[in-house]
């Protein structure tokens, strides 16, 4: 099989669908690896990584024209052209977004699986918890961040102070959970 791997042209989108390492394994499988020039870059990952790990270096047509092609976030307007009738593996969240997009994948007759939507024999959405205990994490950070006066916040700090508190956290979500819950 043909694997494609584009590069991310949402704005501040840094991640990419696969890495060498992940590249490595498919190759070993006897899989082709199309990886979009400069793909890598913004996660830390070279062209000469995906090289050495087997993967071939390309163009966002030759990436775009795998028989599967696998991204982190759903096609945007610039890359509707360059859908195919292959299957694509991505975060799409179809229910929120634009109907253009719908219809650009439905044009293509592409077999469009969201990551979101896949579950385990659990009924868990294990591609999802990954990203939301990471959202989890960070929630405070950025709260704090955002609460600094130098941010143009009240200037409440969150940590305790020699035995005193001076900022509340809501927790919304189940706390036993830690990929579904959310700090503010």
């Amino acid at each position: 099989m043909r694997i494609g791997v584009p590069r991310e042209v949402k704005d501040s989108e840094s991640r990419i669908g696969l890495t060498p390492k992940g590249a490595r394994t498919l190759t070993s499988c006897g899989h082709e690896i199309v990886v979009e020039n400069g793909a890598g870059s913004g996660a830390g990952f070279s062209d000469a990584d995906f090289v050495e790990a087997g993967a071939r270096i390309g163009s966002a047509a030759d990436a775009w024209g795998g028989d599967l092609v696998i991204k982190v976030k759903e096609p945007l307007p610039s890359e509707y052209g360059l859908l195919r009738d292959n299957i694509l593996l991505t975060f799409l969240h179809l229910a929120g977004s634009d109907p253009a997009l719908t219809d650009a994948l439905l044009r293509a007759r592409t077999t469009a699986i969201a990551y979101e939507t896949i579950k385990d024999e659990n009924g868990r959405l294990p591609l999802l918890a990954p990203m939301s205990a990471i959202a989890g994490s960070m929630a405070p950070i950025v709260g704090a961040e955002h609460l600094a006066a130098f941010r143009g916040g009240r200037g409440v700090l969150l940590a305790e102070i020699l035995g005193r508190s001076s900022g509340r956290v809501v927790i919304i979500g189940d706390v036993q959970d830690p990929s579904v819950t959310v700090l503010f």
